[in-house]
């Protein structure tokens, strides 16, 4: 199936959720989240201000704080997106595309410098292949040649597709997908 058809369908899904409905998977995909070894061992933690009914990280973000690890938040900045360090989510503001993102004004943050970077997305495979919303911003963000990051895709469990998606050379490949129900670690 064509990335346009399957980004279309998911979305339409995943904006049809009721309020309890997103609540509930998100509370259970975020709680996977923070059962793994990768979030424990990591000190500096990116996270994404969830929009259309996108798994949110805000329990994350409160449990990272609360182990005195770094958060950081994207920003867009022309084409490209930074992380910026977030102590607190009053401090993020509607910017690029409307989606919540840290002020302008704070230490702006390369891929290098993260040690786990949680990636939303409309779709992924078993095989960490990831379906934006169509911009390229974390793809060329997470081509950082620096990156050792943990690589997490956060998702709906209905956004996970059991076959492979199509994917581009530059797409870059998540290493654990964590959903509401199951936690994958990328096939090789």
């Amino acid at each position: 199936m064509p990335k346009r058809t399957l980004r279309s369908q998911l979305l339409q899904e995943r904006r049809a959720l009721s309020h309890d409905a997103w609540m509930a998977a998100s509370l259970a995909a975020e709680d996977n989240l923070l059962s793994l070894e990768e979030y424990f061992s990591s000190g500096t933690v990116a996270l994404y201000a969830a929009v259309h009914q996108e798994v949110d990280t805000a329990l994350i973000f409160a449990a990272a704080i609360e182990s005195h690890k770094k958060v950081f938040y994207p920003a867009i900045s022309g084409n490209e997106m930074l992380f910026r360090q977030v102590e607190s989510l009053n401090s993020l503001r509607k910017g690029a595309y409307k989606i919540p993102e840290p002020c302008p004004n704070g230490i702006e943050h390369q891929a290098d410098q993260v040690e786990l970077i949680v990636v939303p997305g409309v779709a992924f495979d078993i095989f960490g292949h990831r379906i934006g919303y169509g911009k390229g911003y974390y793809d060329r963000f997470l081509n950082h040649p620096g990156r050792k990051a943990h690589l997490v895709g956060l998702c709906h469990d209905f956004q996970l597709i059991e076959g492979k998606i199509p994917a581009d050379s530059h797409d870059i490949q998540m290493d654990v997908i964590v959903t509401d129900r199951r936690i994958i670690y990328r096939e090789k």
